[in-house]
């Protein structure tokens, strides 16, 4: 599953990017060091222990690797896949967004109410030909208005500070006015559906 969750990272660093993959780890997950040592040569990697001062959820997280981010900032978690034709190339694609809006989210569509609660759910809508968000909540309790979510998210330098608010509860989503660029479906590992 994290080799599948890496895929569209590796093809960054295949298109000539420079790619740093920060991973943050608490201690009961050592073994995924041992496992990325096969990265070593695709892509630069820094690994950092989740300072729980930030929190133990996934803004705690996120919060933990924006110091050793620079540049563009893509947030890829190992739990969730991308599927679809042309997968690999999305990733990329967002990044090339952000430099219009400052952020950029790889989603997919989708109705069920029950899935949207479970996911950083979007109200996607097409305007002058682009596909972009109107309004973002991550496992919203009211999930009616949002009729997709995001897999991946890609930011600019310039707003990465913003990326915990992405998945904080209680904090107004940077992802409205994000460019959204649709696949055929994502995977996540950690709901019961997934």
């Amino acid at each position: 599953m994290l080799d599948r969750s890496l895929e569209s990272v590796v093809e960054l660093a295949k298109s000539g990017l420079h790619v740093r993959l920060v991973v943050v780890f608490g201690t009961h997950k050592l073994d995924t060091v041992s496992h990325l040592a096969r990265y070593a040569e695709t892509f630069q990697m820094v690994f950092v222990f989740q300072d729980e001062s930030f929190g133990p959820g996934l803004d705690g997280a996120i919060r933990s690797a924006l110091p050793m981010t620079h540049g563009p900032v893509a947030l890829v978690l190992p739990d969730i896949v991308v599927t679809g034709s042309d997968t690999a190339g999305k990733l990329l694609a967002a990044l090339r967004h952000i430099e219009v809006t400052g952020w950029s989210v790889v989603a997919t569509e989708e109705r069920d109410p029950d899935m949207l609660q479970q996911m950083g759910a979007l109200e996607v809508a097409e305007a002058d030909g682009v596909l972009t968000v109107g309004a973002a909540a991550d496992k919203p309790t009211d999930p009616s208005g949002f009729n997709a979510f995001w897999g991946m998210v890609a930011v600019s330098e310039g707003e990465a500070h913003r990326l915990p608010d992405v998945v904080a509860k209680g904090t107004a989503s940077p992802l409205a006015g994000a460019v959204a660029l649709m696949v055929d479906g994502i995977v996540n590992y950690n709901t019961p559906s997934g």
